[in-house]
Parts: structure tokens; sequence; C-alpha cells
């Protein structure tokens, strides 16, 4: 389950691609059932203890965290990360998980992750895949669900990890998912959560310093007043807007190091898939 920091996140943003472009090109794909995950009522909580108290601050120098009073301990929300780090993954809980929020986090991964004995983790850690051979609206529809549900949903906006500290391009996946969900449930009350996470080092190693900041929410009803697609693109740009900014400010001094260069120690492979998720018009 240990893979380098240097992986082919590239590949995933294609896989992943290719499942949201066959989604709208072909909305009459027939459903497929959604292989749901269950947290797991005892491993979660051990995990979450080893991950804060051994795990993170073993490996990390300073972990700081701000902004934690922005995650709403009730209602649909969407974390919007920057993406640094496959550790990405591992800090958000530690930033906002169960022992502050009393909330656990959903991810979305491959259905090629969720095999073996990784498999059997991630499901129970609040993963739920997709099959990007065979997609599925039913994925799509599952992640509304959620949403209904009230959870707490991770999406990183940039796909691919950048290591520059700069913000790039967001997808505009995780807009056109608020807006549709809130557009199709009136009062759902979706929050769109912007958090910037910066290490000091482009690959983190032992001792390297993390700065994760949490944004207030954006409010997905705001942008409920006009054209869908031209509001998902506003959305978007506040998004942008608030990820620079918060990214700019994080106050964490950084080495630069080459893209092509080794990381200095492996991590642990990323859970989450670089989605797009546009739900397809009815």
């Amino acid at each position: 389950m240990i893979k380098s920091d240097s992986a082919s996140t590239k590949g995933h943003s294609q896989t992943t691609s290719t499942y949201v472009n066959s989604q709208v090109e072909s909305p009459q794909r027939p459903l497929m059932a959604v292989r749901t995950s269950r947290v797991s009522p005892w491993l979660m909580p051990v995990a979450y203890f080893l991950g804060r108290y051994l795990i993170l601050p073993s490996f990390f120098g300073q972990i700081k965290v701000t902004g934690r009073e922005n995650i709403p301990t009730s209602g649909p929300v969407i974390l919007a990360p920057t993406h640094r780090s496959r550790w990405d993954s591992l800090v958000l809980p530690y930033a906002a998980g169960r022992h502050l929020t009393g909330r656990d986090m959903r991810f979305m991964v491959t259905s090629d992750e969720c095999r073996g004995l990784q498999g059997w983790f991630i499901l129970r850690m609040g993963g739920f895949p997709v099959d990007t051979q065979r997609p599925a609206i039913a994925s799509l529809r599952h992640v509304v669900k959620l949403m209904q549900r009230g959870e707490m949903l991770v999406i990183y906006p940039e796909g691919d990890i950048h290591r520059d500290g700069q913000v790039h391009l967001l997808k505009p996946g995780i807009a056109r998912l608020a807006l549709n969900a809130e557009s199709k449930y009136s009062g759902l009350g979706i929050k769109v959560i912007p958090v910037s996470i910066q290490y000091s080092e482009s690959y983190p190693h032992w001792g390297a310093d993390v700065n994760i900041h949490i944004d207030e929410p954006i409010q997905a009803r705001d942008y409920m007043n006009g054209n869908l697609k031209l509001e998902a693109k506003r959305l978007t740009t506040d998004l942008t807007h608030k990820l620079k900014q918060s990214s700019q400010e994080s106050g964490v001094r950084r080495k630069i190091e080459p893209e092509n260069s080794s990381p200095a120690s492996p991590c642990y492979t990323s859970t989450t898939v670089p989605v797009q998720l546009p739900i397809p018009s009815d």
C-alpha cells in the first residue's frame, strides 16, 4: 500500500477524464450498481488515533492548522483542498476529522484500488469506488446521495499533484456537482470549503512542516440565480481566488525541488481520484 510520492498521478487524471467524458457524451449508458462502503465503527477510531498521535507527529516537524471553526458539524460539505502530496489524504483527517468535528470524510477512489487488503481497508475508511473502465451514472448519483445524507466529501479540484506551491487551473466538477445537487434538492445547503495545504518541502520528508488553512465556506445556494453552467464557472472562479489567497498567506517557507527529482521518503498511496464530477443533465 506504500508507493513513491512521485508515482503517476497523471494516469489517474487521464482515466478520470475518460470516465467523465463518457458520462457526458453517453448519458443513456446503463446504470450499474455502486459498490458502497461502510465506515468501520472500530477501524476508523483506531486509524484516526494512530494517525493523529503517532504517524503524523512522528513524521512532520510542525503541523499548523487554522480555520477549524469553519467546518460545520452537520449538513453536506465538500472539502476542496489543494493537492501537494500523497500525504494530503492523511493530513486532512488530522485537520478536520472526527476527533474535532465528529464527522468522517468520504473519498472517491478508483475501483482498482479497492482490491485485496488495501481495498478492504479503504472501503472501511470512507472510500467508495468508481469503475473508470465501465463508468456508470449511478456512481455520480451515489455522490449526490452522500450529500443528501449530510456527509463530508473530499474532492481535489486541481486534479494532479502540483509541487510548485501555486494554485493551478481547477476542474469544474466540484461546482457542477454542488449546483446540480442543490438545484434538484432545494434547501440541501451544500457548503464548499477551500482548504490550503502547504508543505515546507516539495516532497515532504521527515521533519518537514505542513500548514493547513481551512477557509470560510462557499454557499452553493448563493450561485442559484441563473444559468447553472455560468454560475458553476463563477463558483469555480471564487474558489480559485480563495485557494490562491490562502496559499499565499500560508507562511510556510518552501524548498522547491524539480518535478522529476526523487522524493526524499516514501509516502502512503493516495486514495483519491482527481475527479471532475459533472452531473449529466436530465
